[in-house]
């Protein structure tokens, strides 16, 4: 008995000191709120083949990247994902058509098929790759706040906790306006851009932070978000 619970008392303190390196204070309204009080909004981004363009369309492309960097008065982050591609969805998938085809010739094609992406996915590792662009807002402390107002909002919760949503709004909104703004850029770009919600943020910090778990990629997932 003893010893289960020190078992379940060492993966407890295991668990709590991981989150100490966990920057991350909760997810809500599709922002990510960090300890530091500082905000996130985070962009799931379409990609390019920049090697299929002309000469000319590559060179629109730079120049038209260079002007919205220069655009942005603050900082961006991007981020690439990869993982190995899961085709097991997709062959249970063919299988079931094949199944239900009433056409020999057509259930042999979907047979043949099938076996060809089975081969192929053995032989090489296919990789997928999504792309994220990462909004940043810092709250700049308000200084004009005393030791007088900070005794006060003590004395009074009420004020404070109206304070702090009242602020949380307003940080809000500010952010808001530079994902308006970086949206507008990325679709004068030709790039298409979704801000992920509350649901899509957790689910992605939670494969950032857990890569076994999610360590392949299926490909049902290529279009579970959509971009409009």
């Amino acid at each position: 008995m003893e010893l289960m619970h020190s078992k379940n008392k060492k993966q407890k303190d295991a668990g709590t000191s991981t989150q100490k390196y966990v920057n991350v204070e909760e997810v809500k309204n599709d922002l990510v709120v960090l300890k530091n009080k500082s905000l996130r909004a985070i962009f799931l981004v379409s990609s390019i083949n920049f090697d299929l363009k002309s000469a000319d369309e590559q060179e629109a492309i730079i120049g038209g990247y260079q002007n919205f960097i220069n655009s942005l008065d603050f900082p961006i982050q991007i981020m690439i994902s990869s993982r190995r591609l899961n085709i097991e969805p997709y062959l249970e998938l063919l299988e079931k058509k094949r199944k239900t085809q009433t056409n020999e010739l057509l259930r042999l094609q979907i047979s043949e098929y099938s076996n060809f992406i089975k081969d192929l996915t053995e032989v090489s590792q296919i990789m997928t790759k999504q792309f994220y662009l990462v909004v940043p807002f810092f709250p700049v402390e308000n200084l004009e706040n005393g030791f007088l107002d900070r005794i006060m909002n003590f004395f009074n919760p009420k004020q404070q906790v109206e304070e702090t949503i009242e602020i949380f709004e307003t940080y809000k909104n500010q952010l808001w306006q530079r994902v308006d703004q970086i949206s507008a850029g990325l679709t004068s770009l030709g790039v298409r851009a979704t801000v992920l919600n509350t649901e899509e943020l957790i689910e992605l910090l939670y494969s950032s932070y857990n890569p076994s778990v999610y360590s392949n990629s299926t490909i049902k997932d290529l279009d579970a978000m959509d971009f409009e």
